[in-house]
């Protein structure tokens, strides 16, 4: 017999609300997309197009108000939100996932998760990336023992953007939690921490490059692991050519590998999981190489097949979590250790200094 789905609440309907969580949870079996809230009558307009049974509210308050009828809340309103959005869904005593950054501070992340062991209620973070493509077929490369012995992880998560969009996640005020450093920043250094485990050191750089700008939107992160990997960082909207997303040097080969995992873009476009047999699927001409001793862009190495991305695990992953029967898939802990990274690079970028953690 199948379960009951449950009943979901989503906070926010801009960019993350609308284009990843509510597609990814109207996708996943076990899950239903109950009510959405947001106080723009546009965004209202837009849920309602989309998800015509959903049940809308302007605030969070009225969410709340009838969490008996719920069984999960997520939180994809702007980041200087997730705190006290994320502390009233748990003293109302529904689990919750909230989206990247889950704060601005390690000692908030951790107050969280210490209020969310106390209530005995799943607490996740939306740490998507966990499953590009890439990084999902870099994880098997590195589990096969393929590259060796790991000793540099190259990251990039480059656009070309330069004119700032303005909104709060470009916002010089501290308060709003804005900045590549805090917004790209949070992926790559999680996926980092994944890959290759605890940090002992932390250099940065960060700039503003684009006049107008009010907050860093060219930032460089080094990472010395514990593992004795290093991590070099890369996340900018300044870069008018874009590096490789992935280069990943070891003892035995190097992978590279260039190009975004395809289903941000796919969510954009209005593509569903669940609709397109290849979801999450590459084209052969994207996928990286592994070798030594040449560059893959002169012909160097042997193309790795790219494993589809699949964010929808993440959301398959949370309903067994709720329901008992699986592990939470990112957990507030894993998000404040990683807040810990953040935090000592904007110290070494304010303070010119290598910060040991």
């Amino acid at each position: 017999m199948t379960a009951t789905p449950l009943r979901v609440g989503l906070i926010g309907y801009g960019l993350a609300g609308s284009v990843f969580h509510a597609p990814l949870i109207a996708a996943t079996e076990g899950l239903a997309l109950d009510t959405v809230v947001t106080s723009n009558p546009e965004r209202q307009q837009q849920a309602r197009a989309e998800f015509p049974d959903v049940t809308l509210a302007a605030t969070a308050e009225e969410l709340f108000d009838r969490a008996d009828a719920l069984d999960l809340v997520v939180v994809a309103s702007p980041n200087k939100t997730h705190v006290p959005l994320a502390t009233a869904a748990l003293k109302a005593g529904l689990p919750v996932v909230v989206d990247k950054p889950v704060a601005g501070t390690a000692a908030e992340a951790r107050t969280l998760a210490a209020l969310a062991e106390e209530r005995g209620l799943l607490l996740s973070v939306f740490q998507n990336r966990r499953w590009d493509n890439d990084f999902l077929t870099l994880r098997r490369l590195l589990a096969d023992g393929e590259l060796g012995d790991a000793w540099r992880f190259e990251s990039r998560f480059e656009r070309w953007r330069p004119q700032p969009k303005g909104g709060w996640r470009e916002s010089g005020d501290p308060a709003e939690i804005g900045g590549l450093l805090y917004d790209l920043g949070s992926h790559v250094v999680d996926q980092a921490l994944v890959l290759f485990g605890p940090v002992t050191e932390v250099y940065a750089e960060t700039d503003i490059r684009r006049p107008g700008a009010e907050t860093d939107d060219d930032t460089f992160i080094a990472l010395t692991h514990a593992s004795g990997v290093r991590s070099h960082l890369y996340v900018s909207a300044t870069a008018a050519q874009l590096g490789p997303r992935f280069r990943v040097l070891g003892s035995r080969a190097g992978y590279v590998k260039y190009g975004l995992d395809p289903q941000e873009a796919a969510l954009r476009e209005g593509s569903r999981p669940g609709t397109v047999a290849d979801w999450g699927a590459e084209d052969q001409s994207l996928w990286g190489r592994i070798g030594s001793g040449e560059s893959p862009l002169t012909g160097g190495g042997t193309p790795v097949p790219t494993l589809p991305g699949d964010y929808p695990a993440y959301y398959a992953a949370v309903a067994d979590a709720v329901r008992g029967t699986g592990p939470n898939p990112v957990t507030a802990l894993e998000a404040a250790a990683a807040l810990d990274v953040l935090e000592a690079a904007r110290r070494s970028a304010r303070d010119k200094v290598t910060v040991t953690l």
